[in-house]
């Protein structure tokens, strides 16, 4: 037992060493190059003549072909391999993030944002399809977490950066929106040519792990391809199968807040009277104690060996305090109740990546895992298409935030459906067994 503990740890930490940066580091890129929309925002619409709805609109549409092209982006990395594809998904995603410099108006953001969701489509399902193919499933829930850390931390980092590059306002004849979206799609760019070249493609091919290393991964990930609840079945199965329905709502119920609020906290914050820098400040809070709260909460998750109410449990806070935010009107209790929300919506995310990983299982991941990631995602167009259009209709944000209260609701329903329907099963199960005895 101590040489299967001991080889355990020592392939764990040189996969976490050698891994896990480097995708995170890709997804807080993808994640500032999605939402510094929302920081662009506060010059870019009155530049570009975008009301609270086109912006909604132009933000939110960026799911739909994200939607779109999520399962073929996986399937297609099943063919060309995970390094390759990830790769070329940071690539082409910095590419056309710099596009938004040429935006004239509602339609080229459109266009923009549209082309943005098809080159980032794939790139978390493929990057969590590719971390479950070389970590041991107990692991999973906190390594998960440490890779989708980047979402919180690329508001925390990003805000104060997209407020600072807004300030290079008239450099080369560019307004500060313009300069924020060079200087951040480049890294995008450069990060991607690296990945091609640093990622190992299979744990059979890793070079940095020794021989016996490799073959204890090989036997110990194959050992745990037993107890999935989607298993060999057609595309279109996958894609309909109840469990994976589920998560998909779950799934919507946490993006639908998180990135909903990514696209428009920083135009909530300005209401109360603020400058650029001090919503870039502020901003930032909330996201820093949904970081630390994140990677704690996934490692609980590990080390309990529990994901379901790990996973409903913290989506059921961030709507209670998203129903809460609508009667708060003053600034410091409202940063207060944002910092719930956001320890809600992301602390859910590793154990939930954790039980979709155990439910989809082989090349029923490959679909499946998609399919509950574009799915969940078509919340956030929901979400943030309909918090442009209440703002424009009631003046108010604390009236526009109530679709997002809705989806969390409803994901956290979705769950305990299923969790219910288990523990109905396993007292037959036991009734049976007693009946037999």
């Amino acid at each position: 037992m101590e040489t299967e503990t001991a080889m355990e740890a020592a392939v764990t930490r040189k996969l976490m060493l050698r891994i896990v940066p480097l995708l995170t580091l890709g997804y807080f890129l993808a994640y500032i190059d999605r939402v510094n929309a929302g920081f662009a925002a506060l010059q870019m619409n009155q530049d570009v003549h975008l009301s609270s709805s086109q912006y909604g609109l132009g933000a939110g549409i960026f799911f739909l072909s994200y939607v779109v092209f999520e399962i073929p982006s996986n399937l297609l990395q099943a063919r060309f391999g995970a390094r390759i594809w990830i790769a070329r998904i940071m690539i082409s995603w910095g590419l056309i993030s710099g596009l938004m410099v040429f935006i004239t108006g509602p339609w080229s953001f459109y266009g923009v944002r549209l082309a943005l969701g098809a080159a980032e489509a794939g790139f978390f399902p493929g990057v969590v399809l590719y971390l479950t193919q070389f970590f041991p499933a107990r692991q999973r829930a906190q390594i998960i977490a440490m890779f989708a850390v980047a979402i919180p931390v690329s508001s925390l980092v990003g805000s104060p950066i997209s407020a600072a590059l807004l300030g290079i306002d008239g450099s080369a004849g560019l307004r500060g929106w313009q300069w924020m979206f060079i200087m951040e799609a480049v890294p995008s760019v450069l990060l991607g040519i690296v990945l091609l070249f640093a990622l190992p493609e299979t744990p059979e091919t890793t070079r940095w792990l020794s021989a016996d290393q490799r073959a204890w991964l090989v036997r110990k990930l194959a050992s745990e391809r037993g107890g999935a609840r989607v298993g060999h079945a057609s595309v279109w199965q996958i894609m309909i199968n109840p469990y994976v329905l589920v998560l998909a709502l779950a799934l919507g119920g946490s993006a639908g807040v998180s990135q909903a609020l990514a696209l428009w906290q920083p135009q909530i914050i300005k209401a109360f009277g603020l400058t650029n820098m001090e919503v870039g400040l502020l901003n930032g809070i909330p996201f820093a104690i949904a970081s630390v709260a994140m990677v704690w909460w996934g490692r609980r998750s590990d080390q309990r060996g529990e994901r379901m109410w790990h996973t409903v449990a913290p989506l059921a806070l961030s709507g209670f305090a998203l129903l809460a935010a609508g009667f708060v009107h003053n600034l410091a209790p409202f940063i207060f109740v944002l910092c719930i929300v956001l320890i809600g919506t992301y602390a859910m995310k590793g154990p939930f990546w954790g039980l979709s990983a155990e439910w989809l299982a082989g090349p029923a991941a490959v679909v499946g895992l998609a399919q509950v990631n574009s799915m969940g995602n078509v919340g956030t167009f929901i979400t943030s298409t309909a918090i442009g259009v209440i703002r424009d209709a009631t003046g108010s944000f604390a009236l526009a935030l109530l679709p997002l209260v809705a989806v969390a609701a409803l994901g956290c329903v979705g769950l305990l459906v299923v969790a219910s329907g288990d523990a109905g099963k396993r007292r037959a199960k036991l009734v049976q067994a007693t009946g037999e005895l």
